[in-house]
């Protein structure tokens, strides 16, 4: 953006005649087929006038500037809808999450009610009932808190390939042609333990 009281390149410069801008702005509305020719031809000025005016109020550069000031204005305008969304969306998780928690709140206080219950009255509790609702309710919480509600372990195995020039390898085991083959010793190798 231009300092304020400063003229942006594409608009009328100071001391730029209302002719050559009118020149320009014809010019700078003809788009990427924009030629000297059919500005000169749609003002009723002569070419020779419109390569006079184009040098002295650098119209190339002014386009440039022009076009550059709308890339921003759209970098802009993407960038403050993107940030509205993102507001929108937070806003949106954050209740959900809110609820979520109270949720959990709710399932552990139903449990701890069941629970006392159940040792009021002398029996043994149901535990795989209890076990199932506080399983829900702490997957809500780490829900509501953003975290994962699973744990995965990954593995990974590399694998590849080895290129063997055979010919090589076979001319150092058993020697050049008509050449008697070199010793070789070989050491054994123990194989890796297989995994359990």
């Amino acid at each position: 953006m231009a300092p304020a009281g400063t003229a942006l390149s594409f608009e009328r410069q100071p001391k730029e005649s209302a002719k050559a801008f009118a020149a320009f702005s014809v010019y700078l509305g003809l788009g990427p087929d924009r030629t000297l020719a059919t500005t000169a031809a749609k003002v009723g000025k002569s070419k020779r006038m419109m390569e006079k005016w184009s040098l002295r109020w650098n119209w190339v550069g002014r386009v440039a500037g022009q076009a550059a000031h709308l890339a921003e204005v759209e970098r802009g305008a993407i960038e403050r809808q993107a940030i509205a969304k993102a507001v929108e969306w937070a806003k949106m998780t954050e209740a959900v999450r809110r609820e979520a928690w109270l949720e959990a709140e709710r399932a552990i206080s139903m449990v701890r009610e069941a629970r006392e219950r159940w040792e009021a009255s002398g029996r043994t509790p149901g535990f795989e009932g209890m076990a199932r609702m506080l399983e829900l309710a702490f997957k809500l919480k780490q829900f509501a808190a953003g975290m994962p509600s699973e744990i995965r372990e990954v593995n990974t195995t590399v694998t590849g390939t080895v290129d063997v020039d055979w010919e090589i390898a076979l001319r150092r085991a058993y020697g050049p042609k008509g050449q008697p083959a070199a010793v070789v010793d070989v050491e054994a190798v123990p194989a890796p333990e297989a995994k359990r």
